[in-house]
């Protein structure tokens, strides 16, 4: 037989067997027609009456507000092959996480409208005419302001504090001392020395205290003075509202928010929940879990709540498709424990207050956890066998085609996605911006496997500081945060860096911009990635301690690359990139394996590096960008291309989708700038030690510091006197040391022997 009649044959063969195959698919599958009150009754009658079969449960168009979350267990689709709830569209089945209330508004004074309302539920979110309204706040809501929608350092001052009748009930939301994320406080009542007293304080894992300005009180009677404000009194059962001019409050429909989450996917992993579908299905209007976010991860900065809107807890194969989220007060979509092969895709997530997407593992999976910074524990005590202790983790999940922005309204320590105790996590072709934090974060080495690629990212870290667009931490069972300990250990036993970080993270073909942090920042250990084919837009690329990174083909823009205090054969490469400054180095003693053959600005930064010992191949020149100013980083000069860079596809990043594709925003091209290095840090010199004062985002990394106060030591002087590189100087003979001319000042008034505190190691030491 001819071959082209062959192949005839061999297509019309499939073709006839894929129409067999759909037409017994077609005949086993069942759709009705359900609400969600009635869901799970009408599941169980299908499920009963027609087994083996796939069960499509469609939700006409229409408002629900649920009377409970929708709990799916696998005895509930017991003999079905998989289950669909879906949605008329995303705009049109609408399951809301709030109750309508009826309330006749009486005019009370200075515009605020009161009424007598039985609300027998907590809940923290007002809905007039499907807007969200603000709770009674100080200072109040204003959507141009850099934190908190607003903030004011005497929000919790006694002279306000003495102004409120009673505050019980009321909240401090503030941000971390050291800018890491948010606490938040119930004020439980007021002392006689007019200070409050609180509740919470837990929510980030690194505990400094609070902000000294960065923060604002919310549900408090006597801040209610402006249009869109309200305060619930549940004592005497009072709703105060003062409505906007264009707001008629009796003709207005209300609802306030009442549950936390609206679907749980609940199995295990012995028994796991399978082939359940949520898609086209707009969710709302739930209220927020902040003081729920109390569960410590591994040494990171977090802690978390393991909630959302949707929570999958013991599933696999299961998928959330086409759905919309948005005014949720928490985390959006959270996969806890064991979840295999779950999808996460075609979402929109936006305007909610914590999280998007969040992986976190059981720690019983975890070989010798640690779960404070500090904490560590001697070699001879920890389990040393390599991987999970158990399967109770997120593995081979996929994140697509998501859209998510404007996040973290009310929590601070959040990311568009996180992932933590988690392996082989896909997250591709999202599109992330605008929240608080990191856009994606990965929160520590077990079990890694992840490929993050082809995601735009940008407008991230507008709250907090020291994070990247991309975060990670490496803080697993070698980690130490005494440098010398983790030097010996990673010295002596190199093996035990992959124990935890078994799998190679991959980070490609991704565009990042972080304007108050790097555009791709690993942190503490982080380790075995490979990373290449990325846009850097402004916070350039950094490497802190640890090993078996490979950075290759990445772009650069505006900035540089910033290796910090590396290893000793940290087997690094950084290889074949375009920088568009000099290198920006910080307590680098030994490079790693490779670092060469790169592109940089001009032969000033080109010769900085080589007298470091790098980049023996490296050259130097414009890379003649084809449309900068537009985003097409495309290479046209031939002299990149010697160094082995190759030119990287510009128009593969976010989302893919259509009707979210029209909508997403794209982040803001930098005009191209020429570098001049220059050290703007003054140094001075002092008993052959050399110091300066912290400048750079880098310096305060490095150090830890939660500021830029203190002095820093570039070169310790003699042994005698305490110092050691890297210590910043805080304090001598107790007086604050800010920077160099404070502390020369202090010099001057020494005689003999002195006092000094200096910060090292993550805390502060008296010397």
């Amino acid at each position: 037989m001819p071959l082209t009649i062959r192949k005839y044959v061999q297509h019309l063969v499939c073709a006839l067997t894929l129409v067999t195959v759909n037409m017994a698919v077609k005949a086993q599958e069942k759709r009705i027609i359900s609400t969600p009150a009635k869901l799970l009754a009408d599941i169980h009658t299908y499920r009963d009456k027609y087994p083996g079969s796939s069960l499509q449960v469609m939700i006409p168009a229409g408002t629900y507000y649920a009377e409970k979350p929708l709990e799916i267990t696998p005895e509930d689709v017991r003999g079905l092959k998989a289950v669909t709830i879906q949605g008329a569209g995303a705009n049109a089945t609408v399951i809301s996480g709030g109750a309508m209330i009826k309330a006749t508004f009486l005019p009370w004074k200075n515009g605020i409208y009161v009424a007598k309302v039985a609300i027998p539920f907590e809940f923290d979110q007002l809905y007039v005419n499907n807007e969200a309204q603000v709770r009674a706040r100080y200072p109040n809501y204003d959507s141009s302001a850099t934190h908190y929608h607003g903030y004011a350092a005497d929000a919790v001052s006694k002279a306000r504090i003495a102004s409120w009748k009673d505050p019980a009930g009321g909240y401090i939301h503030a941000l971390h001392k050291a800018e890491w994320g948010g606490y938040h406080y119930l004020i439980q009542g007021v002392n006689e020395d007019t200070t409050l007293q609180l509740a919470g304080g837990y929510q980030n894992n690194r505990q400094m205290g609070m902000h000294s300005s960065i923060r604002f009180v919310e549900n408090i009677f006597e801040e209610l003075d402006t249009a869109r404000e309200w305060y619930y009194d549940k004592h005497q059962q009072q709703l105060y509202y003062k409505p906007a001019p264009e707001v008629n409050p009796a003709k207005a429909s209300l609802v306030v928010s009442k549950h936390q989450g609206l679907i749980i996917l609940k199995g295990s992993a012995e028994a796991p929940l399978s082939h359940v579908t949520i898609r086209d299905i707009r969710f709302t209007q739930c209220r927020s879990s902040f003081m729920d976010t109390k569960e410590p991860l591994l040494r990171s900065d977090w802690a978390i709540y393991r909630g959302g809107v949707v929570l999958l807890d013991g599933t696999r194969n299961c998928v959330i498709r086409d759905c919309d989220f948005d005014n949720n007060g928490g985390n959006t979509i959270f996969l806890s424990n064991y979840n295999k092969l779950d999808t996460i895709a075609g979402n929109h997530i936006y305007n909610n207050g914590a999280s998007g997407i969040c992986f976190a593992g059981n720690a019983d999976a975890v070989r010798a956890p640690l779960f404070e910074y500090n904490q560590s524990q001697s070699f001879s005590t920890i389990d040393t066998v390599a991987g999970p202790k158990t399967n109770h983790f997120p593995d081979s999940c996929l994140v697509n085609d998501n859209l998510i922005h404007d996040i973290g309204q009310i929590e601070k320590q959040i990311a568009g996605v996180q992932l933590s105790m988690s392996a082989h996590i896909t997250v591709a072709h999202n599109s992330i911006y605008n929240l608080p934090r990191a856009g994606i974060n990965v929160s520590e080495g077990t079990w890694g496997g992840h490929i993050i690629e082809y995601n735009d990212v940008f407008n991230t870290v507008l709250e907090t500081g020291d994070h990247g667009s991309f975060n990670s931490w490496g803080r697993d069972r070698w980690w130490y945060p005494d440098r010398k300990e983790m030097d010996s250990i990673a010295a002596v036993h190199p093996w035990l860096v992959k124990q935890d970080a078994m799998y190679t993270n991959i980070i490609r073909n991704n565009r990042f911009r972080c304007d108050h942090g790097w555009d791709i920042d690993l942190d503490d250990g982080s380790s075995n990635y490979e990373i290449y084919n990325n846009v850097c837009l402004h916070g350039g690329l950094k490497l802190r301690e640890g090993f078996g990174r490979k950075v290759y083909n990445n772009i650069i823009i505006n900035n540089s690359f910033h290796p910090h205090v590396w290893f000793k054969n940290s087997g690094d490469e950084f290889r074949e990139n375009i920088v568009m400054t000099g290198y920006k180095p910080i307590g680098i003693k030994y490079w790693g394996r490779q670092i060469d053959h790169n592109f940089f600005p001009d032969s000033i930064a080109l010769a900085s590096a080589r007298a470091a010992g790098t980049d023996a191949h490296s050259s130097y020149g414009d890379p003649g960008f084809k449309a900068p100013a537009t985003g097409d980083y495309t290479v046209t000069n031939a002299a990149v291309f010697t160094t082995g860079f190759r030119n990287i596809d510009m128009y593969s990043f976010g989302v893919i989708a259509p009707r979210l594709k029209r909508i997403a925003a794209r982040p803001v091209f930098p005009a191209l700038i020429a570098e001049k290095e220059k050290d703007k840090g003054k140094t001075f010199q002092w008993k052959s030690g050399v110091f300066k004062n912290i400048v750079t985002l880098g310096e305060r990394s490095a150090t830890g510091m939660a500021d830029n106060n203190g002095v820093l030591v570039i070169k310790a002087p003699s042994p005698a006197m305490g110092l050691q590189e890297n210590d910043v100087i805080l304090e001598l003979n107790h007086l604050p040391i800010k920077n160099i001319t404070t502390l020369e000042e202090a010099l001057d008034k020494v005689s003999g022997k002195f006092v000094l505190k200096v910060f090292r190691g993550q805390k502060a030491v008296t010397l």
